[in-house]
């Protein structure tokens, strides 16, 4: 048997990577296959990965610089809203006030006319209350006459006349 355990693993086909006499050889190796890794990457790979990072960043920013202006463009857009609607409300209340002086100003004038009929109709009333009045004060003289002619024509017929009984009749309805 071998004396070292190194000695054993070479000379039994263990492990060549731990044979300490081939180890020049795999640093060599070793550092030839870090710098060409390291040429690949950082000529090809780096530049690619470097590029989708910046245009990823460009693609960000842009999204955040439209998002911004969107959103100023949103705040204008409501302010603009707000503003029509303050418009659009003292409209409505400017044609409302207008309507309602403009009812007022024609309910006035109705209101006028109809006081003015009504003034109109209570004196045609009136003149036709004071000409019933009149009529029925003719009438009732007329019927008291006549029933002073028939009452006194049968209490004592013959001895008052007709004139003397009418003056009696319209002295008393006078007064």
């Amino acid at each position: 048997m071998a004396d070292t355990p190194t000695e054993g693993a070479a000379s039994s086909g263990g492990m060549p990577q731990l044979d300490f006499s081939t180890f020049p050889n795999q640093i060599f190796w070793l550092v030839v296959t870090l710098v060409v890794i390291y040429f690949i990457l950082s000529r090809v790979a780096l530049p690619r990965i470097g590029a989708v990072l910046a245009e990823r960043s460009g693609t960000i920013t842009n999204d955040i610089a439209a998002a911004e202006d969107l959103k100023q463009k949103a705040v204008e857009a409501e302010e603009a809203y707000n503003k029509a609607l303050a418009d659009a409300r003292a409209e409505a209340n400017r044609i409302v006030d207008e309507t309602k002086a403009q009812i007022k100003s024609e309910l006035d004038t109705a209101i006028a006319e109809a006081d003015a009929e009504i003034a109109a109709r209570s004196a045609e009333s009136e003149k036709a209350i004071a000409a019933i009045r009149d009529s029925a004060k003719d009438d009732a003289a007329t019927v008291a006459k006549d029933i002073a002619k028939d009452i006194v024509a049968a209490v004592a017929p013959g001895k008052i006349d007709a004139k003397s009984i009418t003056a009696a009749v319209t002295a008393k309805v006078k007064g």
